[in-house]
C-alpha cells in the first residue's frame, strides 16, 4: 500500500529532527503530513498536604499549551519551506494519564513518525508514548534518532528477519520504502545452530526480490554480543541508513514494556528504525 498520509509527533523543544524527516519523507512520496503537538497537562499530587493554588495550576496549564503551540508553529514553518501538503493539530493529555487523545490521531494514517527520546531534552512520557503508539495504534512507527538523519530517502536498508508476524508486518509496511532502496540486506541472527534445511531468510529474500529489489542475505550465527548490539554494529559497519524490524513487547495491566532487543536498539539507534507490531 502506498504511503499517502503521515503523522509526526512533534518535539516540544529543539530543531524537530522527526518532523523534518517526516516532511522530507512526505515530499518523496507525495504524502500529506500532519504535525501533532502534545500538551501535557499538570497533575495534582495525591499526597499534597494542601490544595494546589488555582493560579499555579492555571499557569502550568498555560505553559504546557504554549509549548505545544510553539512546536505547532515551528512545524508549520518547516512544512511551508518543504512545500508539502500539511496540517498541524494539538492534543491535550494528562501527564501520566491515558494516551487515547493521541491514539485517535494516529490510527487513520499510514505511518507515524516519532523522535527518539533525547537525553539532552527529555520530554514527558516520550518512551511510553512510543510504546503505546507502536502497540495500540495498529499503525507502523518510524523512529528518528534525536541526532537527526541526513538520508531522507533510504538507499541501504537493513531488514531484521526472524520469521515472526511482527517482522512480517514491518516488511509489508516498509514495501514502498524498500522498493526505492538501492540495496536491501536481510539480516538473520541465529543464537543457536538451526536444524532447518536451506538458507535462513531465503523465503523472505525471494519475496522481496520479486518486488524488483536488490536483496542479499546476511546470517550471523552464535553472535558474541546481544541481538541489539549485533544489529547496531552491522548498521555502523556497513553504512545502513534505515532498519526495518518487528517491535516486541507485552502488556501488563496498563503498562507497556518493550522486549529487551527492541528497547536496546531504540536507546542506541543511530539511523531511523521502522517498526510494526
Amino acid at each position: 500500500m502506498p504511503i499517502k498520509d503521515i503523522l509526526t509527533v512533534l518535539d516540544l523543544a529543539g530543531d524537530q529532527p522527526a518532523a523534518k524527516y517526516a516532511l522530507e519523507f512526505g515530499r518523496n512520496y507525495d504524502a500529506h503530513v500532519t504535525g501533532l503537538a502534545v500538551s501535557f497537562e499538570p497533575v495534582v499530587p495525591a499526597f499534597a498536604a494542601a490544595p494546589m493554588p488555582v493560579d499555579y495550576m492555571q499557569a502550568a496549564h498555560d505553559q504546557a499549551v504554549a509549548a505545544a503551540k510553539d512546536a505547532q508553529e515551528q512545524f508549520d514553518g518547516l512544512a511551508r519551506l518543504a512545500g508539502v501538503k500539511n496540517e498541524s493539530r494539538l492534543a491535550e493529555i494528562l501527564t501520566g494519564g491515558p494516551l487515547e487523545n493521541v491514539l485517535v490521531h494516529c490510527r487513520p494514517t499510514d505511518l507515524v513518525v516519532v523522535g527518539q527520546a533525547s537525553p539532552d531534552r527529555p520530554e514527558p512520557m516520550r518512551e511510553l508514548l512510543i510504546e503505546t503508539i507502536l502497540f495500540e495504534s495498529g499503525v507502523p512507527v518510524l523512529l528518528v534518532p534525536y541526532i537527526g538523519s541526513t538520508a531522507f530517502q533510504p538507499k541501504k536498508v537493513l531488514v531484521g528477519w526472524d520469521g515472526s508476524s511482527t517482522a512480517t508486518r514491518a516488511i509489508h509496511a516498509a514495501l514502498p520504502v524498500l522498493e526505492k532502496a538501492e540495496e536491501v540486506t536481510v539480516l538473520v541472527i541465529e543464537k543457536k545452530s538451526s536444524s532447518s534445511n536451506g538458507q535462513p531468510g531465503a523465503d523472505v529474500a525471494n519475496y522481496l526480490a520479486r518486488h524488483n529489489m536488490n536483496v542479499t542475505i546476511q546470517v550471523v550465527a552464535n553472535p558474541q554480543t546481544s541481538v541489539a548490539d549485533t544489529v547496531l554494529n552491522y548498521v555502523s559497519d556497513h553504512g545502513k541508513d534505515l532498519v526495518v524490524m518487528g517491535g516486541y513487547g507485552h502488556s501488563r495491566m496498563r503498562e507497556f514494556l518493550f522486549g529487551g532487543a527492541t528497547r536496546e536498539i531504540l536507546e542506541a539507534m543511530t539511523v531511523p528504525v521502522l517498526m510494526a507490531h
